[in-house]
């Protein structure tokens, strides 16, 4: 009885000493995971900081185009809230004039192509979409990422430019009188 107890206290023993070493991998293995999630977390809160930093309107869809993320420039071209993130992006009703998203997220996740236009608020401003596929560190489409540049200044200055070269060549035309136009380096314009 004494050997088998013996015997057993030895495999115990054993046993234990397996588990010590278990443990010492698994506290290992711990720090290592509690390093990676704070470097995730600190990741996670650049690119928070990046979006929320940018002017520029990005949304973030799913293949089903329910929205993932946004920035908060969206809030300006779409109606949204936080609790947003799940939704359907046609449940969102949006300051755009005449355009539809969802119609050309769908092409882009169809065609796989990046899409671009140019839109106007129903308020006046005016804005460059760019639609692009969705696409994972393991190269798998999963959604579209869709982004809005306001670019009503740079629409302003073309309406600017064109007025002006209208009544540049209103002018030229109106004069009787023979006329050249040279330009800086004394070339015909």
């Amino acid at each position: 009885t004494n050997e088998e107890i013996q015997s057993t206290n030895e495999e115990l023993t054993r046993t234990n000493e397996e588990l010590e070493t278990s443990r010492e991998e698994l506290v290992t293995m711990n720090s290592e995971l509690q390093s990676k999630v704070i470097q995730l977390s600190e990741l996670s809160s650049d690119m928070e900081n990046l979006l929320a930093s940018t002017s520029i309107g990005t949304i973030f869809l799913d293949t089903r185009l329910n929205i993932r993320r946004f920035t908060p420039a969206m809030t300006r071209i779409f109606n949204l809230i936080a609790s947003d993130v799940g939704r359907p992006i046609s449940h969102i009703t949006s300051e755009l004039a005449e355009y539809d998203l969802s119609t050309s997220a769908r092409e882009v996740l169809k065609t796989l192509q990046q899409r671009e236009a140019g839109v106007q608020s129903k308020e006046g401003a005016w804005f460059s979409i760019r639609m692009v596929p969705y696409r994972t560190m393991e190269n798998v489409i999963d959604g579209v990422v869709v982004s809005f540049v306001d670019i009503t200044a740079l629409k302003k200055i073309e309406e600017e430019a064109i007025g002006a070269r209208t009544l540049a060549e209103s002018i030229v035309d109106t004069i009787r009188e023979p006329l050249l136009v040279l330009d800086g380096n004394l070339k015909v314009v």
